[in-house]
């Protein structure tokens, strides 16, 4: 802990602070909360979508023996870019999800079988949701980051500035009510200094005139 001045002044600056710290230390926590909600939000929602995947590749599976044929599918469709959006996700810059661009090549339809368009469209339809789980997994990184962030702001308020805060209020007003205490003792013996003096002055004039 720093060491700080025993004043008046100081004593009105350190009080300011602490009332400044207890004053954001809610908004920290109301933020820490606000990231934890949109986290498992989007934590639910990529699970939504892998269970989403995970039931097309079911219903795939029941057509999926047509294509016992040796086909390499990428010649037809491939991944270009998952396309995304600068966007502010509670209160944190990042960027959502707006589209999965592919690479397609034209094929003959009569050339090949006819189970290639449906195996084309659903592959389509798994990468742009393989897409979304990429770009929320990165908002959710980005959440994490800030939520690191914030709740060691959290502890820094808590357990650092503001106890120090109210230590050095306390150790302030300690050694300034000691120096009103002094000043008012010295206060008391100079006057009754005084006031002996000048008894002591009555005395002899007393003592003179007898």
């Amino acid at each position: 802990m720093a060491k700080v001045r025993k004043t008046k002044t100081e004593l009105k600056k350190q009080k300011e602070d602490l009332e400044r710290f207890e004053r954001f230390l809610p908004t920290l926590e109301l933020k820490k909360k606000q990231l934890l909600a949109v986290i498992r939000s989007l934590e639910k929602e990529i699970e939504e979508i892998r269970s989403q995947i995970q039931r097309r590749q079911q219903e795939v599976s029941k057509w999926a023996g047509v294509m016992a044929e040796d086909i390499d599918l990428t010649e037809f469709i491939e991944l270009d870019e998952i396309k995304t959006y600068p966007d502010n996700v509670a209160g944190v810059d990042t960027e959502s999800f707006e589209e999965v661009t592919f690479n397609e090549n034209d094929y003959d339809y009569f050339a090949t079988p006819l189970w290639i368009d449906t195996a084309v469209k659903e592959i389509k339809t798994q990468l742009e949701l393989r897409g979304k789980i990429v770009v929320f997994e990165r908002q959710i990184e980005a959440l994490q980051e800030e939520l690191r962030i914030t709740i060691q702001r959290i502890n820094l308020f808590e357990k650092v500035k503001i106890p120090e805060a109210k230590e050095n209020i306390r150790q302030i007003q300690i050694y300034l009510d000691d120096l009103q205490t002094a000043e008012v003792v010295r206060g008391k013996i100079a006057k009754d200094k005084i006031k002996a003096k000048k008894e002591a002055k009555q005395a002899a004039a007393a003592g003179e005139t007898t």
